[in-house]
């Protein structure tokens, strides 16, 4: 199975300059819950903006740099690489989820209502071929000062 999470601002803005530009403690809970325990592939810029192996997680690095390399990450250089993986989460950034949006089985979409200038875009993707199957608004406070909403969605059957 290949899911996808993503948390995205409002044109889904997923950041600039390889930031997010928000802050939701809340959002970042719900990420470690569901990706804990599972493969997480990300590209290159992503795990250098996290800086570390995320853990509890196979953490697996998709780049074209063949010369690329950290300690507690595994390396792929294909599509067909992190295919054969099987089970896996798309964690980032916009390329590795423009390149598996069309394989995507899961989708878990975090939208904040944010308006802010990005570079990195979610891809368009068709919510004809999904299942919506929980949308749970999240808890707004001090720490979590915008509104934002949980999507679960599944791929309906090809």
């Amino acid at each position: 199975m290949i899911s996808l999470i993503a948390a995205y601002a409002n044109g889904r803005v997923l950041g600039k300059d390889g930031k997010m530009p928000w802050h939701l403690p809340g959002e970042l809970q719900y990420f470690k819950q569901v990706t804990s325990g599972h493969t997480v592939v990300m590209g290159r810029k992503t795990f250098e903006s996290i800086g570390r192996p995320l853990p509890n997680r196979r953490n697996v690095v998709l780049t074209r740099r063949h010369d690329f390399a950290a300690p507690g990450v595994e390396v792929a250089h294909s599509k067909r690489e992190v295919l054969e993986l099987g089970d896996v989460m798309i964690i980032g950034g916009a390329e590795l989820y423009a390149l598996f949006i069309d394989d995507a089985d899961r989708l878990y979409l975090t939208e904040i209502e944010l308006d802010t200038d990005g570079d990195a875009f979610f891809p368009e993707w068709d919510r004809d071929q999904f299942t919506l199957v929980s949308a749970t608004p999240g808890k707004v406070d001090e720490k979590n000062p915008l509104p934002h909403t949980f999507y679960v969605y599944e791929r309906k059957q090809r």
